[in-house]
């Protein structure tokens, strides 16, 4: 079976996005030093169609997470727009324009129904209201025996580590601290689900965690 892998930048207080996010600051304040380290990398600015960049030791790491992923989840935050109903007028298609980065298809939680839709290169989004285990179903089975990412945020993360679902999961911990925001580990007591850590690499920038199911 695929393996469900999550990765996440968080702050060495515990938070992966910072307080009063809002459509205009989506990882809230202060957020955006969580992901400093990777925005200059050429893997990132080349999945981002831009080119130029650094390759460094976080350039493997990056790299590594890419591969034989056929499909992602993630939850409504992540996906962004406004919170209730859908707007039908002006309906929201995310954060990241008219060729997002994911080239395959997306499974965005939801309480409220909506009608798929496809974007340039190959990404479709698709909405699920019934819950984290159908949205991972549904995933595995349009990864077609690929890799499943998870892609957060916070709270969708929980329920799938609380679960015990996460098989593989990468923090990069940032030497910041944001002191309030989003935690990643709030309800989830002291046990990390099944998952232990197997390898570490350092950067100045950034440490990279890479924990894995027992």
């Amino acid at each position: 079976m695929s393996r469900l892998r999550f990765k996440i930048s968080m702050s060495l207080d515990g938070f992966v996005a910072g307080p009063s996010q809002s459509l205009d600051n989506p990882l809230g304040i202060g957020g955006m030093r969580l992901h400093e380290w990777i925005i200059p990398l050429e893997v990132w600015r080349a999945s981002h169609g831009l080119d130029g960049g650094e390759i460094n030791p976080s350039t493997p790491v990056v790299e590594e997470s890419t591969v034989n992923i056929g499909a992602t989840v993630m939850g409504r935050n992540m996906f962004g727009g406004y919170p209730g109903p859908w707007n039908t007028e002006n309906p929201w298609t995310g954060w990241w324009g008219d060729n997002p980065p994911f080239h395959h298809p997306v499974f965005v939680l939801t309480r409220y129904p909506r009608e798929s839709f496809g974007l340039d290169g190959g990404t479709t989004f698709n909405f699920v209201t019934d819950g984290i285990a159908s949205a991972l179903d549904q995933a595995r089975r349009a990864a077609g025996g690929q890799d499943v990412s998870l892609a957060g945020g916070a709270n969708v993360a929980q329920q799938y580590l609380k679960a015990g679902l996460v098989d593989e999961m990468e923090i990069s911990l940032v030497p910041a601290l944001l002191g309030s925001g989003e935690r990643l580990f709030d309800g989830l007591d002291d046990d990390l689900h099944g998952l232990e850590v197997v390898r570490t690499v350092a950067t100045p920038q950034v440490v990279h965690l890479k924990f894995a199911r027992r």
